[in-house]
């Protein structure tokens, strides 16, 4: 999953303004309307692309904050460990054997397909890393190993500099349009916000047990593989929750980064009137697949399928995204990082045609 639920945090209750889950699910259904209209006003040409890309925008946010809401004033399904899908003793060799297969396809792929590319052969063998590591290092040294902590912050290291040598130049051309900018980091900060709200880093909607007076304590908290120092502050009176810690940091900035820079290179397209084409269609839903699928949004999943087919369907969804042993769970953050990863640059190289316009086109 994409973290770990900190101590003081939680989803629930008692606050709620007279709020309720129907009222999240209305502003999903409104904002997702929203995303829809404004996309086919552009394609049928009634709007200008700038103001198609301000009514996106919009449609984002409220679909966003529908989801929140959704998942902050939803109660908390109970599960046994008796509705896990499979048994904790298959996830040694699940992740062991997913791990390695990860890093041995990685190698023939980038040797057979990218020879010249090593950079994208690393980045597969340090995702296959990723997901074995928890079963490389046995027992609670795993929380704390230098190993652990090498792979997390070398992470948006190889990223970045992958994105930096392909995409580079591109990028900078891009972000050079305001709109463009603002669109992209605006989505970026929208899905960073969406991201800590649904695994209760950020909460506006404390549960029973939630602390009666201002509390700013730094704790340790296992957060993707290894521990970090996390600062938790809890405000009652508002109420308001907050946690951060590098690890946090590094995986949201990360995903809703990548996100924010798909995002711009398609307000890019749109603004100069050209048609997208692959590179919209391959952008665009690596932002929504990602984002639905990527395993912050686990708890989310399941009450949505408890809704949907009740609790005997939703359990295993839950097992899957939430329990912090499963290497399903971080294959889902494996799989959002390389699907943005690669849906950017895909973007660029079809963004290299002779006739597009030379302010998105790189000098090889």
């Amino acid at each position: 999953m994409l973290t770990q639920v900190p101590i003081a945090s939680a989803h629930g209750a008692n606050a709620t303004g007279g709020l309720s889950q129907d009222h999240g699910l209305i502003l999903v259904l409104v904002g997702a309307a929203i995303l829809g209209g404004f996309i086919l006003l552009k394609r049928i040409g009634r709007i200008t692309p700038t103001a198609a890309l301000y009514g996106v925008f919009v449609g984002i946010t409220v679909t966003a904050l529908g989801a929140v809401l959704f998942e902050g004033l939803s109660p908390d399904p109970t599960y046994t460990a008796s509705s896990m899908p499979f048994p904790r003793s298959w996830y040694q060799p699940l992740a062991l054997l997913s791990g390695l297969g990860i890093m041995v396809a990685s190698f023939v792929v980038g040797w057979l397909r990218w020879p010249s590319r090593p950079r994208y052969t690393f980045l597969g063998i340090l995702m296959g890393l990723w997901i074995s590591y928890p079963y490389l290092i046995p027992g609670h040294a795993s929380d704390t190993h230098p190993l652990g902590y090498a792979i997390v912050l070398g992470t948006p290291i190889l990223v970045g500099y992958v994105v930096w040598k392909d995409a580079g130049s591109v990028i900078r051309a891009v972000m050079r349009d305001p709109v463009a900018r603002r669109f992209g980091i605006g989505v970026g900060v929208v899905l960073a916000l969406f991201f800590i709200s649904v695994t209760g880093y950020l909460s506006f909607f404390p549960e029973e047990g939630f602390p009666h007076e201002v509390t700013v304590v730094v704790l340790p908290a296992i957060y993707q593989l290894v521990t970090w120092p996390t600062l938790e502050i809890a405000i009652p009176h508002i109420p308001f929750f907050l946690a951060l810690s590098p690890g946090q940091v590094i995986i949201v900035g990360m995903l809703s980064g990548l996100i924010g820079l798909n995002a711009a290179l398609i307000a890019r397209h749109w603004r100069v009137e050209e048609r997208a084409g692959m590179t919209e269609g391959t952008a665009g839903s690596a932002a929504i697949v990602g984002t639905c699928t990527c395993g912050c949004c686990g708890p989310l999943v399941a009450k949505i399928a408890v809704l949907a087919a009740g609790p005997s369907i939703a359990a295993p969804l839950y097992w899957v995204f939430v329990d912090s042993a499963s290497p399903l769970s971080a294959l889902f953050i494996v799989g959002s990082l390389l699907l943005f990863t690669g849906s950017l640059l895909y973007s660029i190289k079809s963004a290299r045609s002779p006739n597009q316009s030379t302010s998105i086109v790189p000098a090889d």
